[in-house]
Order: structure tokens, then C-alpha cells, then sequence
């Protein structure tokens, strides 16, 4: 089973198929991966990672940090700018692709908030890009049972917070869907098929790591 490096590197190197693709991993361990501008004095108890035996790691996408591991659903995908031309707009990206999944979710009271997926207001899935001239990679975490207690004790309040956060501590903010691991991965292989037209046996079906 790959490392939670290599995962990352896996998600990165989508970019440079050429192809629309699509892949699903979940960690068994846990560790830490901050944004492309994370920084970890700011943003990571380095202590309480070190003693638990925690990996610090970056991905080259945007986005804030995250404790990630076992009840940590990742999902990655590329599609092309120019098959998706509404996509080169950064905010109306989030909002087309998160609308798309949470509809293929189809749990009541999600909702979008800029690269964020809410639950009755509280965080289920965070989500960041890195982009080409005519590709991008689009990828995200939907939480279905992480541990929060680690999140609070490895995770610093974030310096910068969105306005739907609210100054919530991570506790407060974040939650996880009372969801199998099995309907998880079939929501999100909905949202894919969805988007894979119009022939989906030409593109990548999903892997599981």
C-alpha cells in the first residue's frame, strides 16, 4: 500500500497523463499535509506530531492544513479546461464541481461554501486545486469518521479562517458523515460517472489504493 507521500505524489502526477482521470485513497496512518503556503510554525503542533509519530508532509495544491488518516476518504481527479471552459474560473470551479458531489452525496443539509462542504454549518470536506494552461486537478477529503480529539491536539487554530468558520475551533467547526466507507466510495464513483460523459468507458475507472 502506498505511503501518504507517495498518495500525494499519485494525486500530483494526474496532471501529467494527459487524460481525464479520476482515483480514491484513504490512509491507514495519520499525518499531517499543509497547502503549498502552509506554514508549520503557524499551523501544526510539531510537538504533539512528534510524539504521536505523526508525518508532517506538503502537497504543491492550495488550501489549509489537515490531519489526514483512517475515516479520511481523499479523492483526486483531472479534467480538461477546454472540455470545461466554466471551469477556468477558480470560485465557479468549487462551485460546479462541490455541487455536483454533494448532489451525487444526496444527504440533506450539505451545502457549498467556497472550497468547503457543510453539514447543517459544520465541515465535512475540504478541497484545494493546482492548475495547467489546460488542465486541472481538482482534489478533496469528506470526512466519515477522523479523529477529532488528534485533529484539536496535532492541528493550531489556522491563522486565516474563512467567514463561514466563524473563529470555531476545530471541534466546534468540523464534523463527519454517519456513512459507511462502502456508500462513500459509490457516491463519489456517481459523481465521477457523472462527470465522465460522454463516453465513460473512455476515461480511467476508479482505484482503490
Amino acid at each position: 500500500m502506498p505511503l501518504p507521500e507517495e498518495n500525494l505524489a499519485l494525486d500530483e502526477n494526474l496532471l501529467e497523463l494527459g487524460r481525464e482521470s479520476f482515483r480514491v485513497w484513504e490512509s491507514p496512518e495519520h499525518f499531517v499535509v499543509l497547502g503549498r503556503s502552509g506554514k508549520v510554525e503557524e499551523e501544526v503542533n510539531v510537538a504533539a506530531c512528534q510524539a504521536a509519530g505523526i508525518a508532517i508532509l506538503r502537497r504543491s495544491s492550495g488550501g489549509g492544513t489537515a490531519l489526514q488518516g483512517p475515516g479520511c476518504l481523499n479523492f483526486a481527479c483531472t479534467l480538461s479546461l477546454r472540455r470545461w471552459p466554466a471551469l477556468a474560473n477558480v470560485p465557479a470551479s468549487y462551485e460546479i464541481l462541490l455541487g455536483r458531489l454533494t448532489h451525487a452525496l444526496g444527504i440533506p443539509g450539505l451545502e457549498v461554501c467556497g472550497t468547503d462542504i457543510l453539514l447543517r454549518g459544520r465541515k465535512i470536506s475540504g478541497n484545494a486545486q493546482r492548475r495547467t494552461r489546460d488542465w486541472l486537478l481538482h482534489h478533496g477529503t469528506i470526512l466519515y469518521g477522523l479523529d477529532l480529539g488528534l485533529m484539536e491536539r496535532v492541528l493550531r487554530e489556522p491563522p486565516r479562517q474563512p467567514a463561514h468558520r466563524g473563529r470555531r475551533t476545530h471541534r466546534q467547526f468540523v464534523t463527519a458523515l454517519d456513512v459507511t466507507k462502502t456508500s462513500l466510495e459509490q457516491s463519489i464513483n456517481t459523481f465521477w460517472n457523472d462527470l465522465s460523459c460522454p463516453e465513460p468507458s473512455d476515461y480511467p475507472k476508479v482505484t482503490r489504493q
